[in-house]
């Protein structure tokens, strides 16, 4: 069974779909629809844009979005028997299965993006990058710190993010490199992603959910809440606002997607990061097996 995978944050680069608008019609459409529907040139911000720029919330989600999306929609061969995205990238696969359209997509990803956006620059928050500990070890020091810390994203064996505010990552980063943690890296983020911080944005982003047209997927999609798959479109929706305060389990996904029989993952986007963590995990539970 193949099996496609939509990345979020961290892929962007300066020129990114460029290469696709100059050589395929329909992406070029669909860049212009883009610019159409936002009514702004993100297409300039993309393609001869500054990275700090770029790197901006509001304008990195929607860049991957539609860089991947587009790569979806131009390909002769994407007949995926399963999906996952990372984060940001759960939009992308929806729309790229047509669970919803690309327009509608633009619209809820510019929403998602602009509220995370404000909760940013309001809560001086950050995450970081864990290596080399178990997951048990992580949970329990971020359970004992008195601030808001988390783990946030289940990447990979011994690799995980955590998230919350900035003085009490500082600390449990600390901690961490106490208890024998290889590397930490502190990801260039000023936000708090998946994690109790975002609270203020379910409520906004839920209502706009739904006054969105949603379809029933057509293939199944390892959603990031639950890391199972899902098919109705009511549990779509639910699982795209609890999201935004629950971790990513893209370990646990990947995993639920070979048990489930994925013997081929192709990255939708972007880099190639989710290949990168795919052959970890899938090694890691060859061994279990």
């Amino acid at each position: 069974m193949k099996a496609y995978l939509f990345p979020g944050q961290g892929s962007q680069f300066i020129g990114m779909g460029k290469n696709l608008y100059k050589n395929s019609f329909l992406a070029k459409k669909l860049f212009q629809l883009a610019d159409d529907v936002l009514e702004f040139r993100i297409t300039s911000i993309m393609f001869e844009g500054t990275m700090d720029v770029l790197k901006q919330t509001k304008y990195t989600q929607l860049a991957i979005y539609i860089y991947s999306v587009i790569k979806a929609k131009i390909s002769n061969d994407f007949n995926p028997d399963m999906v996952a995205g990372h984060s940001l990238g759960e939009f992308s696969a929806l729309a790229a299965i047509n669970v919803f359209s690309f327009e509608n997509g633009l619209i809820l990803v510019n929403k998602r993006a602009s509220i995370m956006q404000k909760i940013c620059e309001s809560i001086h928050g950050g995450m970081a990058v864990v290596f080399g500990l178990d997951d048990s070890i992580i949970e329990d020091v971020c359970k004992n710190d008195s601030g808001i810390i988390v783990p946030s994203n289940y990447n990979a064996p011994e690799q995980l993010v955590i998230s919350g505010e900035y003085q009490a990552l500082k600390r449990v980063c600390f901690s961490l490199k106490e208890r024998g943690a290889k590397k930490i890296f502190i990801l260039p983020v000023h936000g708090a992603f998946h994690s109790p911080i975002m609270e203020p944005a379910k409520k906004e982003l839920k209502k706009f959910i739904n006054k969105i047209s949603f379809k029933d997927s057509k293939c199944p999609i390892y959603q990031n809440v639950t890391a199972q798959s899902v098919i109705k479109s009511n549990d779509i929706k639910k699982n795209l606002v609890e999201q935004l305060t629950s971790p990513v389990k893209w370990k646990q996904s990947i995993e639920n997607m070979i048990t489930h029989g994925a013997i081929s993952f192709t990255e939708v986007g972007p880099g190639n990061i989710l290949q990168g963590l795919t052959k970890k995990i899938s090694k890691n539970l060859a061994k279990k097996i």
